[in-house]
């Protein structure tokens, strides 16, 4: 990341402040992917972004507030849940692209970084909640009560339960790597998981 540190030339007068705001997460992000929690600094974001710290404490109370949100910024489009209709399809799909992510990029260990530092840093808690797990959470409990609104899985089936199933079997993987994180473990998942809510 070479000339990380150099302040980003931008041109005078007041702009948007949404612009403002999306070029900061842009180079929080890229630092943050780059070098983690260590490296992360509102004085290291400024000189990246070329927006004084004033502006980033206004915005994020703390350092890992403002790496929640750009780490949910970084990882969105990547995350986009599927809707093909088929929830074996799509559940496959969603869990595989997480695995890819975190094994192959440095989100692996930013996501670990982040849930560590949240058991001490009550605003990035906050905000990992509300930009990263529960939107991510939403959308998964969506299309599977929507699955079983098409029929496809049995009508008492838990939605919310099935997330922790698939998902926390990821996390723990991820966290505790006594066995390997895979997209063949993802698929493995889904497949005998799914098989057991099928409707009869």
């Amino acid at each position: 990341m070479a000339g990380i540190e150099q302040r980003r030339s931008r041109g005078r007068g007041r702009r948007p402040a949404d612009e403002v705001r999306g070029e900061i997460l842009d180079a929080a992000g890229e630092l943050l992917m780059g070098e983690g929690m260590a490296g992360f600094t509102f004085e290291r974001v400024s000189n990246l972004s070329g927006a004084s710290r004033t502006t980033l404490h206004k915005w994020w109370p703390t350092r890992g507030a403002l790496a929640a949100e750009a780490y949910f910024r970084t990882v969105e489009t990547t995350l986009a849940f599927p809707d093909t209709g088929d929830i074996t399809a799509d559940l496959t799909e969603q869990l595989t692209a997480f695995v890819r992510l975190v094994t192959g990029t440095g989100a692996g260990r930013v996501i670990a970084e982040l849930i560590g530092w949240s058991q001490t840093d009550p605003e990035l808690a906050a905000a990992y909640r509300e930009r990263y797990s529960a939107p991510r959470r939403a959308l998964a409990v969506t299309a599977i009560e929507q699955a079983r609104d098409r029929g496809q899985l049995r009508r008492d089936v838990d939605a919310e339960a099935v997330v922790d199933q698939l998902w926390g079997a990821c996390y723990h993987r991820l966290l505790i790597p006594d066995q390997p994180l895979t997209e063949a473990f993802a698929r493995t998942l889904v497949d005998q998981l799914v098989r057991g809510l099928q409707a009869g």
